[in-house]
């Protein structure tokens, strides 16, 4: 008996954006001139003749319309345009960026330090930093611990950051989140 692996099946992607010269297959279309001049309905043969003597693209803008609308542009220069403008916002998004630092409710004074140390650094670099205190056995039955801890922080952090979330107990953890002070 063989065992065969299922075939995948080829499924065509949807082309991005308009449809551009060949790729247009209705016929009549509404045609627009470079200069934005309404030419009327034409055959879409005629329409692409008229692009092709400009050495220019026929791009459909109106797909939906009837019958579709089509202009003669340079489609290589409206896409690179359309492109750059798309990247030029990606690069305008800012992603906050959530650091975590943790600690356990018997931490000493030294470590203690230098975890918040590397606290206020993230802050300073404007992350959001979320304060994490890792409850052990028996030391759930002491949550006031975490909270001690968490307070110190929030105290040692006051003029650089604003308690975004409070402290709450989930499960063994318990958490508060520190939002950079806005400027």
């Amino acid at each position: 008996m063989d065992i065969r692996r299922p075939r995948r099946r080829f499924v065509p992607r949807a082309p991005q954006g308009p449809r551009v010269n060949r790729q247009i297959r209705k016929s009549p279309v509404r045609l627009i001139d470079a200069d934005g001049t309404q030419l009327g309905i034409v055959p879409i043969e005629e329409a692409r003749q008229r692009a092709q003597e400009q050495g220019l693209d026929l791009v459909e803008v109106g797909a939906t319309a009837d019958p579709p609308v089509v202009k003669v542009m340079d489609w290589g220069k409206v896409k690179f345009e359309r492109d750059k403008k798309a990247r030029e916002s990606r690069k305008k998004t800012h992603v906050i960026e959530v650091k975590e630092v943790k600690f356990r409710p018997t931490i000493d004074e030294h470590d203690f330090g230098i975890k918040l140390n590397r606290a206020i650094r993230f802050l300073k670099q404007g992350k959001k930093v979320k304060v994490t205190v890792f409850f052990r056995y028996r030391q759930l039955r002491r949550p006031e611990l975490g909270v001690q801890i968490l307070d110190k922080v929030t105290a040692a952090t006051a003029d650089i950051a604003d308690v975004e979330h409070r402290s709450r107990l989930e499960g063994r953890q318990m958490t508060m989140v520190l939002a950079p002070k806005s400027t």
